[in-house]
């Protein structure tokens, strides 16, 4: 498969004066995208998860500040507004990284470039955007790489050219595997409650001719017990110094269960997921969404004693990981070696 035809899956299309967002609520059924001209409308893309995936969501905000600037530029106060749609851009999901990265980088070049601040901005979005595709396609070449051989792997939730800037991380991986020869069989956690993985995942490698068995993500145990896969490829929402990694919800029973079962874990994610400023996982701010996600209508009233607890992300040990990849290279065992490698 050539990039150019991985390239027909994009969660995010830039025209130069609006941002195109695959609302992913609606996959595999429509495929339907909304264009935005504004930040707040990308920033509610993001909270409503119309478009998700860490680093999506980082390259999302970055064409929201251009959005932002060509709002307002050159009204006398255009400055402060859009410092102002910076902010509302960062609190529009708290767990995953990028999201801060990319608004950082975004910032940066607003304080370079007072002057000719859209151009510079725009710049510096599609830098991001492009860079990220960049390293995913480094990092597929990597994972496959240290998995050498033919394998089957599980993957859990979508961390594909949808939730990315192209190409993927996890997916990334078993896309390269797959071009090799090397992919057996690749299974996929249905991930509930959003059920990305049923959705999104393997619709997604469908594209790409690759077949794919959905599992419910309570079948992932039995599945190991029965030795059909090797490997477990996720994608990460955070890394944090000492290698601790926070990702969708159900990641940390999968590295339980597969250091129960000797089945080896990989985390792929770029080198802007990593936050070497918090020391460990315990640090990580976990969203929780709305019940509404988990429960029936009937259970919705005020008055119901039927409530829901609804994380959307969890926290892996570096102890339960087999390698972290990224596009500057491998850790392996990170609970042992650290990731201090990764920081130069």
């Amino acid at each position: 498969m050539t990039q150019a035809k991985q390239l027909s899956v994009q969660a995010l299309q830039w025209s130069g004066h609006s941002l195109k967002v695959l609302d992913q609520r609606l996959l595999p059924q429509q495929i339907c995208y909304d264009e935005y001209q504004d930040a707040e409308g990308v920033a509610e893309a993001i909270r409503s998860m119309r478009v998700r995936g860490a680093p999506a969501i980082g390259i999302a905000a970055a064409y929201g500040v251009v959005l932002s600037a060509i709002q307002h530029y050159p009204n006398p106060d255009w400055h402060t507004a859009v410092k102002i749609d910076i902010d509302h851009l960062a609190a529009s999901r708290p767990t995953a990284v990028n999201l801060f990265w990319a608004l950082d980088r975004m910032r940066e070049a607003l304080a370079l470039n007072p002057d000719q601040p859209i151009a510079a901005l725009t710049k510096t979005a599609q830098q991001i955007h492009s860079d990220d595709l960049a390293a995913n396609l480094a990092m597929g070449e990597h994972g496959a790489d240290i998995i050498g051989g033919n394998a089957a792997v599980l993957t859990h939730c979508n961390a594909g050219a949808l939730a990315t800037g192209g190409y993927g991380t996890a997916l990334g991986v078993i896309r390269s595997l797959h071009h090799r020869g090397q992919l057996t069989k690749v299974y996929a956690d249905e991930t509930r409650p959003w059920l990305q993985g049923a959705r999104l995942t393997v619709w997604e490698l469908a594209q790409d001719g690759i077949p794919a068995t959905l599992i419910a993500d309570s079948a992932a145990a039995w599945l190991m017990k029965s030795g059909k896969i090797d490997w477990i490829i996720v994608g990460a929402d955070r890394i944090t110094a000492n290698g601790d990694v926070a990702n969708k919800i159900g990641t940390y029973s999968l590295a339980v269960l597969a250091k129960q079962h000797g089945v080896k874990v990989m985390v792929a994610a770029p080198s802007s997921t990593f936050d070497f400023a918090m020391p460990t996982g315990d640090h990580i701010e976990i969203e929780q969404r709305t019940a509404k996600e988990l429960l029936p209508e009937c259970y919705l009233e005020a008055n119901s004693l039927v409530t829901a607890w609804n994380p959307v992300f969890d926290v892996t040990p570096a102890e339960l990981i087999t390698a972290i990849v990224t596009e500057r290279g491998v850790v392996l065992n990170p609970g042992q070696n650290g990731v201090k490698s990764l920081m130069s």
